[in-house]
């Protein structure tokens, strides 16, 4: 449904690029990001070296909880970092292209959530 998308999610989790990465950002009842090498929120390239256009599709929305989708600054600006819903979030729809769903192992998503943070949403 988003082939540009899973396309470089796929090449840059094969190519071991979100290894040792971290979870760099947790708010509670919204979503968990991560995919920065930096750990910072500010880094991060796509398995082209470029930023690349958003994938929208009207049978895919934020509804639910385990949602997994690109994490942006704006339109057309995915790159390497994503985020997984903790609930629904529709207003995220048309903002976030959406490429996956957690479809197990969501008691550790529920484990993820309650995980500490500061007070700029980094987990301890």
């Amino acid at each position: 449904m988003t082939p540009k998308t899973c396309e470089n999610f796929i090449k840059l989790s094969k190519s071991g690029y979100y290894e040792n990465t971290i979870f760099h950002r947790s708010i509670k009842n919204f979503m968990i990001q991560g995919g920065d090498p930096t750990g910072t929120g500010s880094g991060g390239e796509s398995a082209w070296k470029k930023l690349f256009k958003d994938e929208f599709k009207p049978n895919l929305s934020h509804q639910g909880r385990g949602i997994l989708s690109m994490a942006n600054s704006g339109p057309n600006t995915n790159k390497s970092q994503f985020f997984i819903t903790f609930r629904s979030c529709q207003h995220l729809d048309k903002k976030h292209s959406i490429f996956g769903r957690v479809v197990g192992g969501l008691d550790t998503l529920s484990k993820m959530e309650k995980i500490e943070t500061d007070k700029d949403d980094k987990p301890l």
